[in-house]
């Protein structure tokens, strides 16, 4: 069973020379514009292997020596598979934790409860499972008096100072560059003391609390000096969303603006990363401005389409002296001319655009992107959450409908614990009160009325969902699914598939990893659907994220099915999520989408009525759903234009996932 197809998927092809040069001298051309010291793996996974063995070489030789061993570690999803490989270590080849001190770099304040914030989390990734002695764990308490705090912060750096300093800090990278909780505008010689949460680090904390209501005023955190102070740094991140950060901290100029940045004045700090994180950087994003390049049609789309936007150009008016000036004279070379280059890349963006995401039936498909045969096709669309059926595809959605597809929809998980508990009390009110007119059993209002004083008087935060109100949320999420469904164009129930798969249903934010059960449900539909054409959700930037877990479960089923022959003749398409869309360089199906189909696309994204300003993972953007979508939507639209093809209202745009058969 393969349950991490999705870290197979290259879209873009980077030649290894480019993260693994042959030589320094190599090394030293490629990485010219970087700052830090940064390495590149092909994978998180790879990559948290080295961290984890670097680390247990420096503990083991503290040991040999006798000597204590001291670092400091973060919370978070990024270090989660460092600390999975420190486990195995321990159980399988006697890594001893017995020399280590650790030093927690931040807890939440004031908690609740102590089993809500990050030392907690921390003791359940790693803490509980090695053999670390008690008293060598240094960590904030998140439930101390304020008036506490001040001395705490001071005696924690004093703490630090009489294990004469951290041997190694091990750092993750917030969306805003912030290391720990120092955002922008921390000065230098920042050191432990309580930060108020506002804006993007509110929003970013949130994601260890069911909702941002939830997340504490404040948070305990190590400061910029502290970590300086360090003998040894190391910087890691994982996934496209980490890229644009990865980039402003390697290659940008040092500013409190961007607290990750300080990293390039110390003498021993690194970054790691994986290639999705460093998409960015020069080398692997821009290749040609610092090496000479080996192209290919992506690499050469994805530069045209850069020097267009970098000299406000259409594709067609770029001349031989935009491409000699800007790097990329190698393209002349090899095409003769700006003219045949431009005519290349135009041709293969414009075959990218059809009004027939199902194939157009008996018409010539030999330069549009879906198959013309078989007609109607059968059709599955997979979405993760019960709305990103619609918020994601919604206008291709209603099309394939239109034209008289045969198309299901497949949501993946329940979504239950996106809806908000006021949701819950609304629903359980009115189901009450038409209990109490219109029946004479009382079994149905006592229920209603024990959920709605749970919810409002004795609810626990930080602890799992009762299964009452995890059905209660499931069920206003299943109900907003099928009305959002039946407006786009579905006509039977039959057609709408609820899988509920296990590894979501933990009644909390930290999900089960994806099991044999989940794939076996997804392939038992596809086994009973036999579709002519998949869309599924294909965003690759969040390692740990329900939308990857719900791509691996399906890329699991098809490769069990590999033998199968409907499925040798189903074509799959990724779409992404409602925050961006699909680079240029990897588009190959654009759906327009009229001024009226974008109307229809917001209304059947309002019928998720759970998920507008009170839903508990809304994530950093101040927009609603619907907005996000139309304002990715036109911003794609917006860039065909701008490279000279014709100007749409909105756009959906689609990648090919061709599976390994």
């Amino acid at each position: 069973m393969k349950t991490d197809l999705s870290s197979q998927i290259t879209l873009t092809r980077i030649p290894q020379r480019y993260y693994r040069p042959e030589n320094a001298f190599e090394h030293s051309v490629l990485t010219r514009l970087e700052k830090i010291s940064t390495t590149i793996y092909e994978s998180a996974d790879e990559a948290s292997f080295v961290i984890a063995k670097e680390i247990a070489d420096q503990i083991r030789k503290k040991q040999e020596l006798g000597e204590l061993f001291v670092m400091a570690i973060p919370g978070g999803r990024s270090p989660l598979s460092v600390y999975r490989e420190w486990i195995r270590m321990h159980r399988e080849e006697q890594l001893s934790f017995r020399n280590v001190v650790i030093f927690i770099e931040y807890e939440f304040y004031p908690l609740t409860s102590a089993s809500a914030g990050n030392v907690a989390q921390l003791k359940a990734a790693l803490l509980d499972h090695i053999d670390i002695k008690p008293e060598n764990v240094f960590a904030p308490d998140g439930c101390m008096p304020k008036d506490a705090i001040l001395d705490f912060c001071r005696s924690y750096e004093e703490q630090i100072e009489r294990f004469h300093g951290l041997d190694y800090i091990l750092l993750g990278v917030g969306s805003a560059s912030n290391v720990m909780f120092n955002g922008a505008g921390t000065s230098l010689s920042s050191r432990t003391r309580l930060v108020l949460l506002e804006g993007t680090a509110r929003k970013e904390a949130a994601r260890t609390f069911p909702s941002i209501d939830n997340v504490p005023a404040g948070v305990i955190t190590m400061g910029i000096s502290t970590m300086m102070r360090a003998r040894n740094v190391l910087l890691m991140a994982w996934g496209e969303d980490k890229s644009g950060i990865v980039v402003r901290t390697v290659e940008g100029k040092v500013s409190d603006a961007v607290p990750s940045s300080y990293l390039q004045n110390h003498p021993n700090a690194k970054v790691v990363v994986d290639l999705s994180a460093s998409y960015d950087l020069t080398r692997i994003s821009h290749p040609w401005l610092v090496t000479n390049c080996e192209w290919d049609n992506k690499l050469i789309r994805r530069a045209i389409v850069w020097l267009c936007q970098l000299t406000h150009k259409p594709i067609l008016k770029l001349t031989n002296k935009d491409y000699s000036g800007n790097g990329l004279g190698e393209l002349l070379a090899l095409y003769g001319s700006a003219y045949n280059v431009n005519i290349k890349v135009f041709n293969d963006i414009q075959h990218t655009i059809t009004g027939w995401p199902g194939g157009k039936p008996n018409a010539d498909d030999s330069n549009r992107p879906e198959r013309a045969t078989p007609y109607p096709k059968k059709v599955i669309i997979f979405s993760p959450h019960p709305d990103d059926d619609v918020i994601s595809m919604g206008g291709t959605f209603h099309r394939l409908c239109e034209q008289h597809h045969d198309v299901h929809v497949a949501y993946e998980t329940s979504g239950n614990i996106a809806v908000g508990d006021e949701e819950v009390i609304r629903y359980c009110e009115y189901l009450r009160d038409v209990c109490a007119k219109y029946t004479q059993d009382d079994t149905v209002r006592r229920k209603a009325e024990e959920i709605i004083h749970f919810l409002r008087y004795e609810k626990v935060e930080g602890e799992a969902e009762k299964p009452d109100v995890l059905f209660m949320k499931g069920t206003i999420r299943r109900e907003e699914a099928r009305a959002g469904a039946r407006y786009s164009g579905i006509k039977s129930d039959d057609h709408i598939h609820f899988l509920d798969l296990p590894f979501y249903e933990t009644g909390r934010v930290k999900k089960n990893d994806l099991g044999e059960a989940d794939i076996a449900i997804v392939k038992r539909l596809l086994q009973d659907i036999q579709p002519d054409q998949m869309f599924v959700a294909g965003d690759l930037a969040d390692p740990h994220g329900t939308h990857r877990v719900c791509l691996n479960a399906v890329l699991a089923a098809i490769d069990e099915l590999k033998d199968e022959e409907w499925l040798k003749n189903c074509r799959i398409w990724m779409y992404r999520g409602a925050w961006a869309e699909w680079e240029m360089d990897h588009v190959e199906m654009a759906v327009p989408i009229s001024p009226e189909e974008l109307r229809h696309k917001r209304n059947a994204i309002l019928k998720h009525q759970s998920q507008a300003e009170s839903a508990p993972f809304l994530g950093d953007d101040e927009r609603l759903f619907w907005q996000r979508a139309e304002d990715r939507n036109r911003a794609t639209a917006e860039l065909y234009h701008q490279l000279g093809l014709a100007s749409y209202e909105a756009m959906e745009a689609f990648v090919q996932y061709v599976p390994q058969l």
